[in-house]
């Protein structure tokens, strides 16, 4: 029997090249002729993340997720100016003209840094003509270090809350080995109320095969978070999904989100669940998606399952490897 914690096979995979020669990793899951659905993991995580919604998505959509820059097997940044939401915003432009063919529209869900990158990417035309609608989950759009519930605010101050968040955030130490102390750490900070023992270990394997160094540098970027225009101008058909005891982004993110979206279509709150929704309850996950693609999905007028054209039109360099 496959365990929901696996790595689902990919249909295929690509390299995609961003605005500043970065390569980014992409994998194909699911039905090459389904409606596309765009998946963007979050900080220190990977396509790996994504394998519980994968697999119960992949038996009628095309699935693409692919590993954020410094993560995964996605080439990490060489300079300062290859960190930033900017960037990021760059690297999903990217692979929506590698991945879609013309006409073709798809609903995109981001967690976490995934979700920041959907809103970080709001204002790019290329982006706009190929988003049919979008899932924000576990995410907010600023203020992350006064707001994070890692230190109970009950017992500490809002300046010790700050200094220990950016602390959290921006630390260059290695996580080293999974041990039972590291996944009961996971437990507590990411998960919920009641997280199995298979989640905590599956969300400590992730995080720690993310390198201390990108941990840090991308850690920086998110201390210092600020989308609120950004989201402001996502006039895509928007769901937002938080767990009510998420430390990382507590709900008051998600509330302030929904109030702001020009498009929002509906706000979920996950009794009991913490920040990695799509590893603590896929099927709420997998059902906000298929309630979007239902709704909002725009397929391409010719869907032949080939890249090539789009990228003979000028549209970002792809090396394709079928599984």
């Amino acid at each position: 029997m496959t365990l929901p914690y696996e790595a689902v096979p990919a249909r295929r995979t690509l390299q995609v090249v961003s605005a500043d020669g970065t390569r980014i990793h992409v994998e194909e899951f699911g039905r090459a002729d389904g409606p596309a659905v765009v998946l963007a993991h979050g900080w220190t995580c990977s396509i790996l993340f994504w394998a519980p919604v994968v697999r119960l998505l992949s038996s009628d959509f095309r699935v693409i997720a692919y590993d954020q820059r410094g993560h995964g097997r996605s080439a990490a940044p060489t300079t300062r100016a290859g960190y930033g939401t900017g960037v990021l915003a760059d690297d999903l432009e990217a692979v929506l003209q590698a991945v879609l063919p013309e006409g073709e529209r798809a609903v995109l869900a981001g967690h976490s840094m995934g979700g920041m990158t959907i809103m970080a990417a709001s204002g790019r035309a290329a982006v706009r003509s190929r988003t049919a609608a979008a899932l924000l989950a576990s995410t907010g759009s600023g203020r992350l270090l006064g707001k994070t519930e890692v230190l109970p605010p009950r017992f500490s101050s809002r300046w010790l809350r700050r200094v220990f968040h950016r602390q959290l955030l921006t630390s260059r130490l290695p996580l080293g080995p999974v041990t039972p102390m590291s996944r009961a750490a996971f437990a507590y900070g990411v998960l919920g109320t009641a997280p199995t023992r298979e989640q905590a270990a599956f969300t400590a394997r992730i995080v720690h095969a993310c390198k201390a160094k990108q941990r840090a540098a991308w850690g920086r970027v998110l201390a210092v978070l600020d989308l609120d225009a950004e989201i402001a101008a996502l006039e895509a058909p928007t769901a937002v999904l938080v767990g009510t005891h998420d430390k990382l982004t507590p709900k008051v993110h998600a509330r302030g989100m929904a109030e702001v979206l020009p498009h929002c279509v509906g706000l979920t709150e996950l009794p009991g669940l913490g920040h990695m929704t799509p590893i603590e309850d896929p099927a709420a996950v997998e059902s906000a998606i298929r309630a979007l693609v239902a709704a909002h999905a725009v397929p391409a007028a010719v869907v032949d399952g080939d890249v090539d054209a789009a990228t003979e039109q000028g549209d970002p360099a792809v090396e394709e490897k079928s599984a």
